[in-house]
């Protein structure tokens, strides 16, 4: 990607994160990235391209920082990553006080609220959505290998909505950062160390046969 996109796409995620999708207009954007409004129309045609490529770039930065700050294996050991801690770290790093995951997750929340009024970013939100929640499954089938990969897909649905929500309260000021990241470990440890979904629904319907 050109450094010129680029810098668009940054300033397009800047200002949504300040003014929201619906605030975004291109006098402003051009502003912001310091380009000419004929140079955004021909790098994405239209401000549904704008916002499909800013969704894609905010993903991809997201991606980034929380591959960045993984911990690395312990080389002189030899040892492979620990896969819970690996887990609970990639959660643990969209709650991040720093400028740039506050961007990244005030953008994001705009762009997710925008798609209950504009269809037609659903599809691309659900897409994104359903990466992320893939690969938090992948995580989670290393740390708990004993459980299914429709239960694994539950459990990252689980954990990334929770993720969500507790950014939208974290970043409104509704919830210290701190409560943020011990409840989110708490419900990693749920996750983990709670029964299988098929034990319980076996469990209540062994006691639903006792007579």
């Amino acid at each position: 990607m050109s450094d010129r996109r680029t810098g668009i796409l940054q300033a397009a995620t800047r200002v949504i994160a300040r003014r929201g999708v619906r605030g975004l207009r291109m006098g402003e954007l051009a502003a912001e990235a310091g380009v000419s409004t004929a140079l955004i129309y021909y790098h994405f045609t239209d401000r549904a391209g704008i916002l499909r490529q800013t969704l894609e770039y905010i993903g991809d930065r997201a991606d980034h920082y929380t591959a960045e700050d993984r911990p690395a294996p312990d080389q002189g050991r030899g040892d492979a990553r620990d896969p819970r801690a690996d887990l609970e770290q990639v959660l643990l790093l969209e709650l991040q006080d720093s400028d740039e995951v506050r961007e990244n997750s005030t953008a994001w929340g705009e762009l997710r609220a925008t798609a209950v009024f504009e269809p037609e970013l659903r599809q691309d939100l659900a897409r994104s959505t359903h990466g992320w929640v893939h690969d938090i499954a992948g995580l989670l089938s290393q740390a708990d290998p004993t459980r299914t990969a429709p239960a694994h897909t539950a459990a990252a649905e689980r954990l990334t909505a929770l993720v969500e929500g507790l950014s939208v309260r974290w970043l409104s000021g509704s919830l210290p950062i701190e409560q943020a990241r011990r409840l989110l470990r708490g419900a990693v440890d749920a996750e983990l160390d709670g029964p299988a979904p098929g034990a319980v629904a076996g469990a209540v319907g062994a006691g639903f046969g006792e007579s």
